[in-house]
């Protein structure tokens, strides 16, 4: 069956991933936390499509399935990476799944 109950094989993150401007060494914002979360995904669960889609400004949401997990403007910030592959997982093995409320910040500056 390719993939397991209660799971279509499809993840939204967004906004899309676009480049940055070549003059930019900006280290925070979407495009590197999208790729770092595509990634993660993509290593645990290589049969899960990633789509991504335009957001409003300062939006990040992920749905798994159509259902809304994690929102950046009700959190206020990013969501951890093991938290994104838990919400997956409960997913996969057809258990509900929960918004993620745990978020890190979007930028830290050392």
């Amino acid at each position: 069956m390719g993939v397991e109950q209660g799971v279509t094989g499809r993840l939204c993150l967004g906004p899309p991933p676009h480049p940055l401007p070549p003059t930019s060494s900006e280290p925070c914002g979407f495009e590197p936390t999208y790729q770092e979360l595509a990634s993660a995904v993509r290593e645990e669960y290589p049969d899960i499509e990633i789509e991504s889609r335009l957001g409003g400004t300062g939006a990040f949401e992920i749905e798994i399935n159509g259902q809304l997990v994690f929102s950046k403007l009700e959190n206020g910030g990013f969501p951890y990476e093991k938290d994104l592959i838990e919400a997956i997982r409960r997913a996969r093995n057809g258990e509900p799944l929960e918004k993620i409320t745990n978020s890190r910040p979007p930028c830290t500056i050392l």
